[in-house]
């Protein structure tokens, strides 16, 4: 026998033992030797042809590579099956075994001959595996090794041959030791090896939770040994019981055997068992008890007794053994016939020991209940069956007592059970066929009641699938009289429903052809169903069988006769080596319960072939030219099907469709104008493939010489960039030294400055006291509710929808949506279910949060407990996502930030009118009137008096103020009002002065608008001249056209001026000596003016060039950026940066006001008003959050409030004063009272402003003040903090009387039906996202959702 050699790669398996696998033919072992050519064999190139060749000498060489081969050293054993083994020898990388002799080998079997390696060196470390193996080994026990050789163990009574000799552990009791307790654990065991001299004792090795314990051991002799005394702690109180791995060992790492896996059970009493009942229920090894004294379980040592002879320990060992302090916690179902026979399923706490202590003292509503012991557990619940009661009992708890009535020993539930009477009001749909299975909707009332309902149909029962209070939804069995109408009844428990119903079972649908008779393979095909009475099928489905596989499709029905299915799929996945035509095993329709279409034979439908396509390139990439089409290859394109029905391909390059032109071997795609790389993706039926991927390349590719030029401009920019940084490091080093020198001149102008804040000062208290006075007469012009309210709500919308009547006739779909936008568990997921769309804008989020605001008017208290869950969200996720807790509620990203600020704006209305209104509108009124006493550039915005930098005009302007005698408008023949304006001003400017002048006591919706009228300057009778910003005597240089000013008409002090109603105006000329009358009368007739005066109020003003001339339009400064001013203009300017001490000018001037605001919003105290609800409410309730999450830092609990209030509702108020009043606010008011926003955010940030001179100057200005601001702001938060807190039932009372002051203000129904857009657009991601929630499952929100979408549809 020749030796057979073998390579030492090709092991397959190295688990137990070492295995070589390989695949004989049975002529491979041959007695006779042939001489066969080997090259014969190489002409089969694959496993299938050399197989299938019936060449006796050609077999498949099988070859697989294992890495990680263990050490051979110690021997390899060759096994023949069971006929023989024989020493292996290790040669290099080889293995050589000798074949056994011919006599041995028997006649040879068709399927395998397996060649076994193995090594006793894996069964290393178990007596148990290496002494059971198949082969002989031999187990050392003191030197815990497996060999082959018995002579290498050290000992002779160490040889151990057969597993009864085997060290190991052997079973006896259950091992329980209660966590935390010292105890020793005695262990059974056999043939335990006594440690040698230098051996290490036995140890006992416990894995807890991932953690190794290790406990010295005794042995006490060969069968016995002890783990010593010692604790054992496991974390958590949800295990009550926990089994732990163990071993024992010895001499360190030498295992005893544990066949029996025997483990150690460590066990709390108290964990899962924090009642009286479920403690004295554990099991009775656990020996555990209830602690009265301490009111928990625990073992009998750990409860300390009362006294010397009395214990308080509680346990099922004692008798007469209770519970005290029974509680009940759930009750179902709370309502029931009161036929009775409703099981009533009693949940709770304490409830009994045994079934006879519940026996006759269980009472529902007064009812006697019988309790069901099959229903019964020990302590936690009771299952009783009511008994009749008088059709006048009232609701009432579940009474019971637990053995005896003690007060001790019964309780009652908090919910109520009540009687109630079932009725059916009709069903849907009303008919069905005559196999049953249709899904039927019973609806009625109080169908939810009860324990068990049932429905019979004559002689049959519909099968009850699920029920609620209003419907019954049940599958109907199969007709057992035929075709016709059956009688319906309904019965509750005990209780039969008296009103019946008529279902009508018709004819089963029949189906008489399809069209066409033809798919692919991958299915998904249309074909069109016809037959009779299909419309009674309510989930229709096309089936069929092939190979084995049953594949379903969906189908949909058209109409009685009609349906259009969607074909099955042949196969489950794409295999293109299907080139014939198959026909399915089965075919037919799954109808409800229609059995006779199950298998449907009249039909001869075919399967062809999948389309197969080629892939575009041998890398899977093909390189295209713009507009060049796309020419896909394969084959089955174009199915060989008769009746004209083609495939329908849809080929999308990335995500773009082409269009497509098909042939039987071939696909034409135009692509889209489109660069770059693309992934193709074909689609036909069911079929998604892809034969690669396209890169259009574009047509401007840069060539060599491009980047070359490129690469040099490059180079040549960047040493451009280095010298300009080196020139503009030299500059700044003499710009330094500037401002050192500018420092001396700013020193002297400081007392300059005060002198002027002291005159404009006391100039402006004396407007401000006139102002007073007028306000006194007239009052503040506060805008209604309705009109502030929609301002904040809806900032630039006038005209809202919710304002208006509801245009569509949907008010009684609607009226379902405000059932379901008034509950919670709706309202909450909806709120939810739109933040995590990514098209759901920020935009979208605010008018969400704005339409729920209106729609809940009426109902604020709802409204905002629905605000306190999505803040508490918010909050639960601002902290999950380890952002900084300092950035909650800064930005409006969420439904809930916009909501709180439309929640403040509709509960602090009336301390805006009663308290904060008056300081805020004397500070308008104050920066208007400063800001207007120095030149304002009607273009840019930009005055001489400013708050802000931005806004400030940094030029030496000479003007001079005139008084001009205005006609009164209402009256001429009354006094004329004398009026304070510039020389410098436009025309218009001097228009909006007079009619603040005229109409001071009127709201400014009311008054006329300045490009309504015009203004006339009359020089005596008859002598009237038009003024206008621009006429044919405005002066244009240099492509720049100055807007015309009083001094460039030469107006003087004291001329009569008049506004008059707007007419066909006419460009005017200057009233000089040089021009009479007529001539101006000429002028008159000749020149008409056709622009729009109202187009030089801008609301962003800005330099606006007229776009046929090319003519730029400049009124007091030109735009910096144009550099195009006279060199002398220049020179007549100094640094614009010392006109900045204008701002402190101005601020000193309006610092009163700015006070007198501040003051008033961080004080308690308001002038006799208390300090709104709403604050104190939110306030705590932010307090409340921050206690939930252990936020004990005192500045994140401020951040949260200036967050919530005064950076969400009054700087957008301060920001935005025509929200509350009925004025104007222009771009440099604007501008100022942005100035004192920013400043009122700074006084409540708890951050440390360190300022230098490169802050912004909004910063500077305010920088002292800021420090005193924070002060007020901090002792503001203290004040409410101490204050009352509000009870949830005084502030439910004054949202109710919040609500009903101002329920009417809004349509509801007008905003309903704008919310429901959103449900509309998110429909399917809504009833999702209902489904899901088991609260709204029980609720059945996601089919109520469904309701509205059809009755909107329905009635739209």
């Amino acid at each position: 026998s020749p030796p057979l050699s073998l390579n030492a790669h090709c092991v397959f398996c190295w688990l137990n033992m070492l295995s070589l696998l390989f695949l004989l033919k049975p002529s491979f072992f041959v007695l006779q030797v042939t001489r066969v050519p080997i090259e014969s064999c190489e002409q089969y190139g694959t496993c299938g042809e050399c197989l299938s060749s019936g060449d006796p000498h050609c077999g498949w060489c099988l070859l697989v590579k294992v890495t990680d081969v263990p050490d051979l050293s110690a021997g390899i054993t060759c096994s023949f099956g069971n006929l023989t083994e024989v020493e292996g020898r290790v040669d290099g990388n080889q293995i050589l075994c000798t074949s056994p002799a011919a006599k041995d080998v028997p006649i040879i079997p068709t399927d395998q001959v397996v060649i076994i390696l193995y090594s006793h060196s894996f069964h290393l470390f178990r007596c148990l595996s290496c002494v059971t193996s198949s082969f002989r080994c031999h187990w050392c026990k003191y030197r815990n090794l497996c060999t082959h050789d018995p002579s290498s163990c050290s000992f002779q009574e160490g040889r151990v041959n057969a597993s009864e000799d085997c060290p190991q552990l052997v079973r006896s009791e259950e091992i329980l030791i209660p966590a935390g307790e010292v105890k020793p654990i005695t262990l059974k065991a056999r043939n335990l090896p006594q440690p040698q001299s230098g051996q290490r004792g036995y140890e006992c090795v416990l894995h807890i939770q991932g953690v190794s314990h290790r406990v010295t051991a005794l042995r006490f002799n060969s069968s016995s040994v002890q783990c010593q005394n010692s604790s054992y702690l496991y974390e958590g109180m949800r295990i009550s019981e926990l089994p732990v791995d163990f071993s024992v060992v010895w001499n360190g790492n030498f295992i005893i055997d544990n066949p029996e896996n025997i483990k150690v059970h460590l066990y709390k009493c108290g964990a899962q068992r924090d009642s009286c009942g479920v403690c004295l229920k554990a099991e009775r090894k656990f020996q555990c008890g209830w602690c009265s004294m301490e009111g928990r379980c625990t073992l009998r040592q750990h409860c300390p007794m009362s006294n010397p002879y009395t214990s308080r320990w509680l346990h099922l060992a004692s008798t007469n053994v209770k519970c005290t302090n029974p509680r009940i916690t759930e009750v179902t179902p709370v309502a029931g016939p009161p036929e009775g026979g409703t099981r009533v399923t009693i949940r709770g706490v304490n409830l009994g020991l045994s079934f006879s202590d519940m026996v006759n003292n269980v009472q529902v509503a007064g009812i006697q209940c019988t309790p069901q012991e099959n229903g019964y557990i020990i302590a936690e619940q009771i299952v009783c069956e009511m008994d009749a009661a008088p059709t006048d009992s009232k609701p009432g708890p579940v009474h019971l007592c637990v053995g005896e009535c003690k007060p001790e020993l019964q309780t009652r539930s908090s919910q109520l059970y009540s009687f109630v009477m079932p009725s059916v009001k009709g069903l849907s749909p009303s008919r069905g066929p005559e196999s049953g299975g249709t899904k039927v909707t019973i609806m009625g009332e109080n169908l939810g009641a009860g324990s068990s309902v049932k429905s019979d149909w004559f002689v049959s029962v519909c099968f009850v699938l699920r029920r609620t209070m209003t419907e019954i939804v049940c599958y109907s069995a199969p007709s057992l009289t035929g075709v016709g109408p059956v009688q319906i009844s309904v019965s509750v428990d005990r209780a039969q429903v008296q009103d019946s119903l008529t279902f009508e079972y018709i004819d089963d649908p029949t189906v008489q052809r399809i069209e066409p008779e033809w798919s692919i393979a991958s299915g998904h095909t249309p074909l069109v169903v016809t037959g009779t009475n299909l419309d009674v099928i309510q989930e229709p489905r096309i089936r069929i069988k092939y190979g084995g596989r049953e594949s379903v499709n969906v189908c949909k029905v058209l109409n009685i006769t009609t349906m259009s299915c969607l074909a099955p799929s042949l196969t489950a996945e794409y295999r293109p080596g299907l080139d014939s035509v198959k026909h399915a095993d089965e075919f037919g329709f799954i109808f409800n319960n229609v059995q006779a279409l199950l298998v449907y034979n009249n039909t001869n439908l075919m399967y062809y072939p999948n389309p197969y396509f080629e892939p575009l390139s041998t890398n899977g990439m093909l390189e295209q030219k713009p507009g060049s089409p796309i020419i896909l290859k394969g084959k089955n394109l174009v199915p060989s099907a008769s009746g004209g029905v083609k495939l329908n391909y849809t080929v999308l390059i990335g995500e773009t469709p082409c269009s497509v032109t098909v042939s039987e071997s071939q696909l034409l795609c135009e692509p889209p104008n489109l660069t770059g790389q693309y992934k193709i993706m074909v689609q036909v039926g069911g079929l998604h493939v892809s034969p690669g991927s396209v890169n259009i390349l574009s047509d401007s590719l840069l060539t060599l010489p491009a980047i070359v030029s490129i690469a040099a401009g490059g180079g040549l920019l960047l040493i451009i960039v280095i010298l300009v940084l080196i020139a503009y490091k030299r500059k700044s080093r003499e710009n330094d030294l500037t401002l050192k020198r500018l420092q001396m001149q700013m020193d002297n102008l400081e007392s300059r400055v005060a002198l002027e804040c002291k005159e404009a000062f006391a100039e402006l208290q004396t407007d401000i006291n006139e102002l007073t006075s007028d306000l006194d007469r007239a009052g503040i012009p506060y805008l209604d509710y309705r009109t502030y309210a929609m301002r904040v709500l809806f900032p630039g919308i006038e005209d809202h929808p919710v304002l208006r009547e509801l245009e569509l006739c949907v008010e009684k779909a609607l009226k379902l949506f405000a059932q379901l936008i008034n509950n919670k568990v709706f309202l909450l997921t909806f709120i939810r279910t739109l933040e995590m769309q990514r098209s759901f804008s920020m935009r979208d989020r605010g008018n969400v949060a704005s339409l729920i605001m209106t729609a809940l008017q009426g109902r604020l208290e709802y409204a905002t407990d629905v605000l306190k869950h999505l803040l508490s969200d918010l909050i639960d996720k601002n902290l999950e996502s380890k952002n900084h807790p300092k950035l909650l509620l800064r930005r409006t990203e969420s439904v809930a930030e916009k909501m709180l600020t439309n929640w403040f704006a509709f509960l602090l209305h009336k301390f805006l009118k009663e308290c904060a209104g008056e300081p805020l509108f004397m500070l308008y009124c104050a920066i208007k009137q400063q800001m207007e006493k120095g030149p304002i550039d009607a273009i840019t915005g930009e005055a001489r008096y400013s708050l802000s930098e931005d806004k400030l005009i940094r030029q030496q302007i000479d003007y001079k103020t005139l008084i001009l005698n205005c006609v009164n408008p209402e009256n001429e023949n009354s006094p004329e009002i004398p009026v304070k304006v510039l020389n410098c001003d436009t025309i218009t400017q001097v228009k909006e002065k007079i009619l603040d002048a005229v109409y001071k006591n009127m709201p400014y919706s009311q008054r006329p608008k300045a490009v309504d009228m015009d203004l006339e300057w009359r020089q005596g009778r008859l002598a009237r001249v038009v003024l206008q910003d621009e006429d044919i005597t405005t002066k244009i240089e240099n492509d720049w056209k100055r807007l015309n000013t009083l001094m460039h008409y030469q107006v003087s002090d004291r001329c009569v001026v008049a506004l008059v109603p707007k007419q066909t105006s006419s460009y005017n000329i200057p009233p000089t000596t040089s021009i009479s009358r007529t001539s101006i009368s000429r002028y008159d007739s000749t020149f008409r003016y056709t622009g729009s005066p109202d187009s030089l109020r801008s609301r962003a003003p800005m330099i606006t060039p007229d776009l046929e001339s090319g003519v730029k339009v400049w009124h007091l400064v030109k735009n910096h950026e144009h550099g195009d001013q006279k060199e002398g203009d220049r020179g007549s300017k100094m640094v614009s940066e010392i006109y900045l001490t204008r701002l402190l000018a101005t601020k000193g001037t309006l610092q009163k006001f700015v006070d007198d605001l501040f003051e008033t919003l961080f004080s308690t105290v308001h002038r006799g008003s208390a300090l709104p609800l709403a604050i104190k409410y939110m306030f705590d309730f932010l307090d409340e959050q921050a206690d939930k999450h252990s936020i004990h830092d005192t500045d994140v609990r401020h951040t949260w409030k200036s967050n919530c209030l005064p950076l969400r509702f009054w700087v957008n108020v301060i920001k935005n004063p025509q929200f509350v009043f009925d004025i104007h606010k222009s771009s440099i008011t604007d501008a100022c009272l942005s100035v004192v926003a920013q400043t009122f955010m700074d006084s409540c940030s708890t951050s440390e402003h360190r300022l230098g001179k490169d802050s912004p100057s909004n910063k500077l200005l305010y920088a002292k003040d800021i420090p005193n601001y924070k002060n007020w702001v901090e002792r503001y938060y203290a004040d409410i903090s101490r204050l009352p807190a509000i009870s949830d039932q005084d502030m439910n009372a004054y949202l109710a009387e919040q609500a009903r002051l101002h329920s009417n203000e809004f349509n509801m129904l007008s905003a309903l039906n704008e919310i429901y857009s959103y449900i509309s657009k998110y429909s399917e991601e809504i009833t999702a996202a209902l489904e899901q929630d088991e609260t709204a499952k029980k609720q059945r929100l996601a089919y109520k959702v469904e309701q509205l979408i059809a009755a909107m549809s329905l009635e739209s």
